[in-house]
């Protein structure tokens, strides 16, 4: 996959965001009438592109109704030993540089297949879900 795009209200909030969890701008573009950028870490890609005006998006989350994009997904289980000391570090940077942190839920294990995960969820500041992953060995 080349990137996930993610429409956003506000793209320098939306950058702040994502600075957060380790993500860097690689590119800024427009694309028509709006800004955009392609953002990359946790060994992924995302573009973000503002909406001029925009709506409030749908509960993915909350939400059992719902159908269509859910979340995405970042495996940590070679950048954190510990899920839980993990977010308690993002929420102590997010507290720090003034970003409102919404964890949708907090990490817990779950059995997926054979092997055992530590799950969490944040929003990001549009209110779209992301899901932390790590496997445990």
């Amino acid at each position: 996959m080349h990137h996930a795009s993610i429409r956003t209200s506000d793209i320098h909030r939306a950058i702040a965001f994502y600075e957060l969890l380790d993500f860097q701008v690689v590119e800024r573009f427009t694309a028509g009438i709006t800004l955009a950028c392609w953002m990359e870490g946790l060994n992924g890609r995302i573009e973000l592109m503002q909406v001029p005006e925009p709506k409030p998006a749908a509960d993915a989350f909350s939400d059992e109704h719902y159908t269509g994009y859910y979340h995405l997904s970042f495996d940590l289980t070679q950048m954190a030993d510990s899920l839980p000391a993990w977010l308690d570090t993002l929420k102590q940077r997010a507290s720090s540089q003034n970003i409102a942190l919404d964890v949708l839920l907090e990490p817990q294990q779950q059995m997926i297949g054979a092997n055992v995960y530590e799950v969490a969820f944040i929003a990001d500041m549009d209110g779209l879900p992301l899901e932390f992953l790590r496997r445990l060995k």
